[in-house]
């Protein structure tokens, strides 16, 4: 059965602006509350903050960037949330793009796949097995990790193209999908995901996608909420290598004209609640285990309150 979630649509500055989605994730439906990656708050942070002041909840990184922190301290980190919350994490990973790790690390990955793998190794080992002796081109833990009673982790990677996917299939507990259609989640991820856990003889990881989309309205643009959502992400090479797949083309020199086709290419959703809540069934359809609801685009054009209203009935209506 696929369970519905919500993204945080926003980066806190202070713990306490996570609050109020905190409480929605407590009182409503959602299977979790998320956060992605933040450029001043840490989100393992902010959740801790939060189960503090008493929103207890289930919760997902999705996805942080590994090279910001050393796998050791990732698994702290996760390990340390299930405590606080009282409930399961999905510690999402990706390596983010090769400019990033070159402006933190003074050059990209060698092999993207390979510092994935080694970091999911390293991670694993510590959680699960209390100790790694793992010394790798790009990681070296040689370390004992306690191992306590703690809410499950999940390790999770970001997902967006099939070398990836296969990877997160031999690896991973979680596959994350950002902006990818539900005909390219059912035709290229989740395939993926299945060659790649068949190939190690384990069960295949559960596929998270992460929806932008916006409730229609007679006073709303869906171009400028699509492109207030995710025009950083449509200027990556990776972003653009994966939408050019799915069929949807965008250019760096055409934020308007990628706003356009991503709406077009049904990668950022809108419509009624009718039309929305059957848009998301194709990814159910498409193999969804988990549908997280991202509402940026609406936080950012009309501010807390509208969000906090736009999840608390799009979780209404998906439930009836």
């Amino acid at each position: 059965m696929t369970t519905y979630s919500f993204l945080a649509p926003i980066a806190p500055h202070r713990p306490e602006q996570l609050l109020p989605y905190a409480a929605l994730a407590q009182w409503s439906d959602a299977h979790r509350m998320w956060q992605g990656q933040a450029v001043v708050n840490d989100p393992f942070q902010d959740f801790t903050h939060a189960a503090a002041c008493g929103f207890r909840v289930p919760t997902g990184t999705g996805v942080t960037l590994m090279p910001l922190r050393h796998p050791y301290q990732a698994a702290i980190q996760a390990h340390s949330l299930a405590v606080a919350s009282g409930h399961p994490v999905v510690a999402g990973f990706g390596p983010g793009s090769a400019a990033f790790q070159h402006s933190v690390l003074g050059a990209p990955y060698r092999s993207q796949l390979g510092a994935v793998r080694e970091y999911v190794t390293v991670m694993r080992a510590l959680l699960e097995e209390g100790e790694v002796d793992h010394l790798g081109e790009y990681f070296t833990c040689r370390s004992q990790f306690a191992v306590l009673p703690r809410p499950p982790v999940e390790i999770g990677l970001g997902v967006l193209r099939p070398r990836m996917a296969r990877l997160a299939g031999e690896i991973a507990d979680a596959a994350i999908t950002w902006l990818t259609p539900a005909s390219y989640v059912r035709d290229v991820v989740v395939p993926a995901l299945a060659e790649g856990a068949e190939a190690t003889g384990r069960p295949a990881p559960r596929t998270v996608v992460i929806v932008p989309l916006a409730l229609a309205a007679a006073d709303r643009d869906p171009v400028e909420l699509a492109a207030l959502s995710n025009t950083s992400h449509t200027m990556l090479p990776h972003y653009a290598d994966m939408l050019r797949r799915s069929g949807i083309e965008t250019s760096t020199e055409n934020p308007h004209g990628n706003a356009e086709a991503l709406l077009t290419g049904r990668a950022f959703l809108y419509g009624d609640e009718a039309e929305l809540a059957a848009r998301l069934a194709e990814f159910a359809a498409a193999g969804a285990d988990e549908i997280v609801l991202n509402v940026t685009g609406v936080h950012m054009r009309y501010g807390e309150r509208a969000s906090l209203r736009e999840l608390e009935v799009l979780l209404g209506a998906i439930a009836q």
